[in-house]
């Protein structure tokens, strides 16, 4: 709290706007001016001359339709401004343990370390009987779908940087090879902007991956489900990519990508 000294040089009109702010974030749905008003102890000119300022700032937004105020998207703003400097990781296991939830299949969180994935948050569907990987798990980052789609946000120079040799690295039957073959997948990827993989890493094991972007536009981290089967099944997959999606939007919202959030 401010001391004596320091209140008196309180600015009145950041004063109303912030307590006209707070009044109506505490009601949880649109309101009328006339509504605005009686929350708040101010004349009603004065009132008005807050809410078109606000209005004007991006602080909210009015239905023309219905001549109501919501919050606008700056509020979120000052919310993500804060909320970007988190660990994704933090920010991210709540999301992936509702999308555990909504889809009924292991979910993951996972970020790229040079030619390494590693696995940042994680969470297992009730009665999985899928091995599953632990926090801190590294994989190859060619051999996974979820490797895929963090590549996606890789120019063709830093690909050659990571991946030297025309030759890719192991010997795993199944995996690919060559590099030319693992840049033309991970452009089709990019184009796509998800990744599902089926039997792609361990036979009779798929994967939806989406990507989670930054503040910046970066892909940040990738969201997958594992689903137990061969393939998806056709009457699940719409579903499950709606719902992988939605995890990674709302994951790239809290990261402070707006267009995503919005």
């Amino acid at each position: 709290m401010a001391n004596d000294q320091e209140v008196k040089y309180l600015v009145p009109g950041l004063e109303r706007g912030l307590q006209l702010l707070l009044a109506f974030g505490e009601q949880h749905r649109d309101l009328t001016f006339a509504e605005l008003h009686r929350l708040v102890d101010m004349p009603k000119a004065t009132a008005y001359r807050v809410v078109q300022t606000l209005e004007y700032m991006g602080f909210l937004e009015r239905n023309t339709r219905t001549n109501t105020f919501s919050l606008g998207m700056n509020v979120l703003r000052l919310g993500f401004e804060y909320i970007a400097s988190l660990d994704v990781a933090q920010v991210g296991q709540p999301v992936i343990e509702q999308l555990r939830d909504t889809s009924q299949c292991s979910s993951h969180l996972a970020i790229r370390d040079g030619r390494d994935i590693i696995y940042i948050a994680r969470v297992s569907a009730a009665g999985s009987r899928i091995n599953q990987v632990s926090i801190g798990t590294r994989l190859p980052v060619h051999c996974t779908s979820l490797g895929r789609m963090l590549l996606t946000d890789v120019s063709r120079a830093d690909f050659e940087q990571l991946f030297p040799q025309e030759r890719l690295p192991g010997n795993t039957p199944g995996q690919l090879f060559e590099r030319e073959a693992l840049w033309q997948m991970v452009q089709q990827d990019k184009a796509r902007g998800f990744v599902i993989g089926e039997s792609f890493f361990r036979h009779g094991i798929s994967s939806i991956v989406y990507p989670v972007y930054d503040r910046s536009g970066r892909v940040a981290a990738v969201v997958s489900i594992l689903v137990p089967a061969e393939e998806i099944p056709q009457t699940d997959r719409e579903r499950l990519q709606q719902e992988v999606r939605l995890a990674a939007d709302k994951i790239s919202g809290f990261l402070g990508h707006l267009s995503q959030a919005s």
